[in-house]
């Protein structure tokens, strides 16, 4: 096998792995949408939430484009490198090229507005504490979109501990707070057990935390996918020169 017929067979591979993962995510995306008992709805219910929050309950479309992009550029790749189509390799490069370029200015704008990104989490932290206040206890939905975050991350509320006075659950528990506010110990969960418990944070501080320590991680991830797309154009232009030379 020579190296033509070597980058042939790694544009397929390559690109069959991204047309699956596509066909997964716009799988995902749909369900989302379909399925109206998904955890998306439930942010839906929040009361005086702001306007950027209604963004959220979008995912699903973004899954939806995102899944439909990765099988059309996975269809590009494999079926150009395939039947050495001129048109779809330069086509799959232009794409990428694309995407790159996207990257990269969406890496400046966080960039950039980073403080805006700051008031944004501020405005959703106190929608946030509100629906706790409000419906936590009372509402079956949000009570158990809010169990499951706790259970799942060993947090309390959004901020803290404090977030749940005055909530349903609160006032009908005789001025107590969820068990997962005080785990491991046998008493009541008033005020002053919740703070001894120091080793339970807010949700928000929790996560915070896991980005904080996995920034390493994240970055390379980031720059191993920009790697690999510069590598994607690499090849597709290669074998698409070489197709070209060969019909000329």
């Amino acid at each position: 096998m020579g190296c033509f017929g070597f980058l042939k067979v790694m544009m397929f591979v390559f690109n069959g792995i991204i047309f699956l993962a596509g066909a997964a995510i716009l799988g995902v995306g749909i369900w989302v949408k379909v399925d109206s008992g998904s955890i998306l709805s439930f942010l839906g219910k929040i009361e005086n939430a702001p306007a950027e929050l209604s963004q959220v309950l979008n995912v699903g479309y973004l899954l939806i484009a995102i899944g439909a992009l990765l099988v059309v550029i996975g269809f590009l790749g494999c079926c150009g490198a395939v039947k050495e189509s001129k048109c779809m390799l330069l086509l799959f490069f232009i794409i990428i090229l694309l995407v790159f370029i996207a990257e990269i200015a969406g890496a400046v704008v966080i960039l950039v507005f980073r403080p805006l990104a700051n008031e944004l989490i501020q405005t959703l932290g106190t929608a946030a504490v509100q629906n706790i206040k409000s419906d936590y206890g009372k509402n079956p939905d949000i009570t158990g979109l809010w169990n499951t975050t706790m259970d799942t991350l060993k947090c309390c509320g959004f901020c803290n501990s404090s977030d749940f006075v005055g909530s349903p659950y609160y006032v009908s528990h005789e001025n107590q707070f969820p068990p997962q506010c005080c785990p491991g110990t046998n008493y009541p969960c008033n005020q002053t057990v919740a703070d001894s418990v120091t080793s339970v944070t807010g949700c928000f501080p929790k996560i915070k935390q896991l980005i904080d320590d996995n920034t390493v991680v994240i970055v390379a991830v980031a720059l191993g996918i920009a790697a690999l797309e510069i590598c994607a154009m690499v090849v597709s232009m290669i074998l698409f020169c070489r197709v070209k030379s060969r019909s000329a």
